[in-house]
């Protein structure tokens, strides 16, 4: 049997390096998979890991969840979904704090909302209400709080201290965790970028219902139905084409 401590720490690690790649997200969603009987305690790595790390792993590990259920199903092993929605609100809690510091995360929490409701893992009602509760957490660094009026200072050099820069910056932002360093905001803009990509990319991606033959081609289908209907003159043409082609590409051969 596994060592469970050792179990938990390997699935941290893998909580901690999630990307914007479904190559990660796959890679944590199998291993939580193949470890199932410790499967309460690998949920409770998520909770922690939202707890502890920046606004980007954070986001990171949201993304994770709508794979994390995806493999669950497929395997049959549903008590990581039955978990996730159980802690749904304390998740969405972590992701995207009231304080602010998870504001840039708000999209984050809708978008992986309508995944895991599309997806049936999440119930209709279930994502209004927890909209109604985001709703808002994503204009609190639109209108950040402004510093009390300052009392009249008896001390000349003290109200010089008070008016600095650096003082007046503690004052409008007097959460340091609304802060974000230049790196995590290149990361978030990479990572963002990859998805936006991904996103992109599956939209062109149909449904094969049948074989993989042309006759039975779902994305071939759609683009005849598509065309619309073909006249004499547009068949004539097309025919012209095609005898054309034999041609060369017989001369070629020859």
């Amino acid at each position: 049997m596994a060592d469970p401590f050792e179990v938990r720490m390997r699935f941290t690690s893998q909580l901690q390096h999630l990307n914007a790649s479904t190559t990660s997200a796959t890679k944590a969603a199998n291993y939580a998979l193949k470890y199932s009987e410790f499967s309460d305690d690998l949920h409770s790595c998520i909770l922690e890991q939202l707890e502890r790390n920046n606004v980007n792993n954070r986001a990171n590990i949201m993304y994770f969840l709508p794979s994390l259920c995806d493999t669950a199903k497929a395997h049959n092993e549903l008590g990581y979904v039955r978990m996730m929605e159980r802690d749904i609100l304390r998740i969405i809690d972590l992701v995207a704090p009231d304080d602010g510091s998870g504001a840039a995360n708000v999209k984050v929490v809708r978008k992986v909302l309508q995944q895991l409701q599309q997806k049936l893992y999440l119930h209709p009602q279930t994502v209004v209400e927890l909209e109604e509760f985001l709703a808002p957490r994503d204009t609190a660094l639109a209108s950040p709080p402004q510093p009390p009026p300052a009392a009249p200072e008896q001390d000349g050099a003290a109200s010089v201290a008070r008016s600095t820069p650096q003082s007046a910056a503690r004052e409008q932002f007097p959460n340091p965790a609304m802060r974000l360093d230049k790196r995590q905001i290149e990361q978030r803009i990479e990572e963002d970028r990859e998805r936006h990509k991904r996103a992109r990319e599956g939209i062109w991606a149909i449904a094969q219902s049948g074989g993989t033959s042309l006759a039975q081609d779902a994305e071939v289908e759609r683009i005849w139905a598509d065309v619309g209907e073909v006249g004499e003159d547009e068949w004539k043409y097309s025919r012209e084409e095609m005898e054309e082609r034999v041609r060369c590409m017989d001369f070629e051969e020859g």
